[in-house]
């Protein structure tokens, strides 16, 4: 009897301290702090990437103004505002679900969620991350060939141009 009580009070004691033990220290709330940073390194890729597109298609619109009339350059270029455009509100998507994820961190480390309930939320959270990073490949793949397509149409028409000029000749 006076055994089983020992264990008891050890046990509860256990219980006491690991109850009492900063959310923030645990090493679950480490790995999600560490995978937070990844995503954000993401983000800042995918904004850069962004980035570069936008100027790609400025750089395809300047081209494009010394062409009369061309619709299948117009074509073109509503495509590569169509894929910014949805870029865009990807982006935007992935920045609020940063913030959402931030916001799990700060109710976690503060004891305002159970580490349960932090998990959950992280996995389902992180599933979403890996979503977007696949739509944001698909869509920098989309904008790859669409530049790649109005890169050859511009040689094509410049060598029809070449041609007729030295047809002149």
């Amino acid at each position: 009897m006076k055994t089983q009580i020992t264990l008891a009070v050890i046990a509860t004691f256990f219980l006491f301290v690991s109850c009492k033990q900063n959310p923030a220290e645990t090493p679950e709330h480490k790995a999600m702090v560490a995978q937070h940073t990844e995503m954000e390194e993401s983000h800042n890729k995918m904004q850069a990437e962004h980035d570069a597109m936008k100027d790609d298609h400025q750089q395809m619109t300047d081209a494009h103004k010394n062409i009369e009339n061309d619709s299948l350059h117009l074509i073109t270029e509503q495509n590569h505002k169509q894929i910014l455009a949805k870029h865009e509100e990807l982006i935007a998507a992935h920045k609020t679900l940063l913030e959402k994820h931030a916001e799990l961190e700060t109710k976690h480390a503060s004891g305002e969620i159970t580490l349960e309930e932090m998990t959950k939320e992280h996995e389902s959270m992180n599933v979403e991350h890996q979503n977007m990073e696949k739509e944001h490949n698909d869509i920098a793949s989309e904008h790859t060939r669409i530049t790649e397509e109005d890169q050859k149409m511009m040689k094509e028409d410049q060598e029809k141009a070449t041609e007729e000029t030295s047809d002149q000749k």
